[in-house]
């Protein structure tokens, strides 16, 4: 079981985002405000804290929303995620995987500074198949 740690939204693609105690999920479509939300599907993308700390270990200061990430998480092993995969949030929001990982389109500034960057490996993408409200603290579950 896992738990989200850090909410995070931008209004324009391409910038970091930035944290929020709560979210509204709409089905189809994504996290409320946020710049990736649409009918596509890579509405929701995770990322994993443990993640987050590996990037720290090579020297990087990070914060929640650095890696252009929706959802930071702990106690989950995202790289074990298969495409088609449900994860519940709380008591409604259901997540679908639809991708692992990603292309970089062009080096990041995490990359610039280290040489390495974990979110085009261990980033997951997610559709919202219900949704909701979510909050900082939620508990995700595998869905059966």
């Amino acid at each position: 079981m896992g738990k989200i740690i850090s909410i995070n939204i931008s209004t324009h693609k391409g910038q970091k985002k930035h944290q929020i105690d709560f979210a509204v999920l709409k089905e189809n479509h994504g996290i409320e405000g946020d710049a990736h939300a649409g009918d596509w599907h890579r509405q929701v993308s995770l990322l994993a804290q443990e993640s987050v700390d590996k990037m720290r270990g090579k020297g990087v200061e990070l914060h929640p929303g650095d890696f252009a990430e929706n959802l930071t998480v702990e106690n989950i092993e995202l790289s074990n995620l298969k495409i088609g995969q449900r994860l519940k949030i709380g008591s409604e929001v259901i997540l679908v995987i639809t991708q692992i990982g990603k292309e970089c389109h062009n080096d990041c500034a995490i990359k610039q500074q280290v040489g390495d960057c974990v979110m085009p490996r261990e980033g997951v993408f997610a559709r919202v198949i219900k949704g909701g409200e979510i909050k900082t603290g939620n508990q995700i579950n595998f869905e059966i």
